[in-house]
């Protein structure tokens, strides 16, 4: 039975056409990160009700929140990646030791990093880009999200096991239930019970648990082909794994560290530009999601592909992704180009607020039309394993463009260079990577 269910898997990756396939991937993956998103964006609007300090407070802990997403990303894509080149080439057994390995690493890794954060929890904050007055906000909120820290990450790498296994559907079902709970206890435990921040913090950290028990149960019942045991540990993997899932690390922990940054430039206009651009980054985030959906489709499709060696199929994935994610991202955009301010001021309805968030808002949603190529480039050098192509791209846009940029255009133009920053790394990082797309189809190319 286990072996017609592998041969179905196989035929299904290998032999469907690739963009009914990508977008069978897709559309659940789609539908679980809206409804996160959505999350996201209710409890900002919910919190943003208390006032600019609490509102900053969220974009304060969405950094470090994007820390913890990094963690449980690098375990999660590198092991994936190397799953689906392992079922590719019809090695079960060496994909669930992979699964395995990463999935505990992660767990141990995110012990660590709440245990470490919580012992340094004041200038954490601080450091973070908290003001005086959101300071005691944050504290409030991260405290709660070091509680759920292990759950976190490890839920990200369970998510992304189940993708590159190609059973997005069951990891749309465990990130869901936990966005759906988040969504429903905020207001019940932040005005019911009338715990305020406290209560949208508790309600991630529930909801975050529950969800995380759920992705688990996906292995334990659903007949996924990897299994998850502490006796399938292989340690021989752990640096392949690193390695490959390192253009993660370093896309989301670099994302975390600009957000820091960027909070830290902000900070110098009050707790109004902190608010505005943490409103702008929770909004971008939703809008690219549907993009970022259709890239996470393409990755189980390309690995598995490069690893049975069909690579007229990993072209074919690479073009329909790109040109699908282009026209998601075009249509998205319309809204942020048409009404800014009115966005703006569904979160908070403040003029000052208004005013920096929504010319950013505005030019972010012009560069956005840039993003999906650099992305799915991206995700094709990590799933084909091109480690060091992956990683160089990975620190482009929110490293080695997008902070210089903050740093030089807030001292030359203010207020007005950390609204154009992130636009001009994004414009700035696409030219690399169309170099380095047309270098890896010449090269396999060649192998054909």
């Amino acid at each position: 039975m286990a072996k017609n269910i592998r041969l179905s898997q196989y035929e299904k990756m290998t032999q469907t056409p690739v963009s009914r396939l990508i977008l069978r991937l897709s559309v659940p993956t789609i539908i679980s990160m809206m409804i996160t998103n959505v999350y996201n964006l209710v409890d900002t609007a919910f919190v943003g009700q208390i006032g600019n300090a609490a509102s900053g407070a969220v974009g304060i802990v969405f950094g470090f929140m994007a820390v913890l997403q990094a963690v449980g990303f690098m375990f999660g894509n590198g092991s994936g990646s190397m799953i689906a080149r392992f079922l590719g080439a019809k090695e079960k057994v060496s994909a669930s030791q992979v699964a395995s390995t990463g999935f505990f690493a992660s767990l141990i890794c995110g012990t660590i990093v709440a245990a470490c954060s919580a012992a340094v929890l004041n200038p954490l904050v601080m450091l973070l880009g908290s003001t005086e007055t959101i300071a005691p906000f944050a504290k409030t909120y991260i405290g709660y999200i070091l509680v759920a820290a292990p759950f976190i990450t490890a839920s990200f790498t369970l998510n992304n096991l189940l993708r590159y296994e190609g059973k997005a559907m069951l990891g749309m079902i465990g990130l869901t239930v936990g966005a759906v709970l988040n969504i429903i206890g905020d207001p019940i435990l932040m005005f019911g019970l009338r715990m305020g921040i406290a209560g949208a913090g508790l309600s991630t950290c529930i909801s975050q648990i529950i969800g995380f028990f759920v992705l688990l149960s996906m292995f334990l019942f659903h007949g996924t082909q990897c299994r998850l045991s502490v006796h399938l540990i292989t340690p021989k993997y752990l640096p392949e794994i690193f390695a490959t899932g390192l253009p993660s690390l370093l896309r989301q922990g670099l994302n975390s560290l600009s957000t820091v940054l960027l909070n830290n430039c902000a900070s110098v206009y009050g707790d109004p530009a902190v608010a505005a651009m943490s409103i702008v980054s929770r909004v971008i985030f939703f809008t690219f999601s549907f993009a970022l959906g259709v890239g996470q489709g393409f990755q189980p499709v390309c690995g598995f592909n490069f690893g049975a060696k069909k690579y007229n199929r990993v072209k074919s994935s690479f073009l329909f992704s790109v040109i699908l994610a282009e026209v998601i991202v075009a249509i998205t955009s319309v809204g942020l180009l048409l009404f800014p301010n009115e966005i703006i001021r569904v979160f908070r309805d403040d003029a000052t607020v208004v005013e920096i968030g929504s010319r950013a808002l505005f030019l972010q949603g012009i560069a956005q039309i840039f993003l999906p190529f650099c992305m799915v480039t991206e995700m094709l050098l990590q799933s084909t394993g091109k480690k060091l192509g992956a990683s160089f791209l990975s620190t482009l846009r929110n490293g080695l463009f997008f902070m210089p940029l903050l740093l030089i255009l807030s001292q030359i133009r203010g207020l007005s260079g950390i609204q154009e920053a992130q636009p001009l790394a994004v414009v700035c990082a696409t030219i690399p990577s169309v170099l380095l797309a047309v270098r890896f189809f010449k090269t396999i190319k060649r192998n054909t």
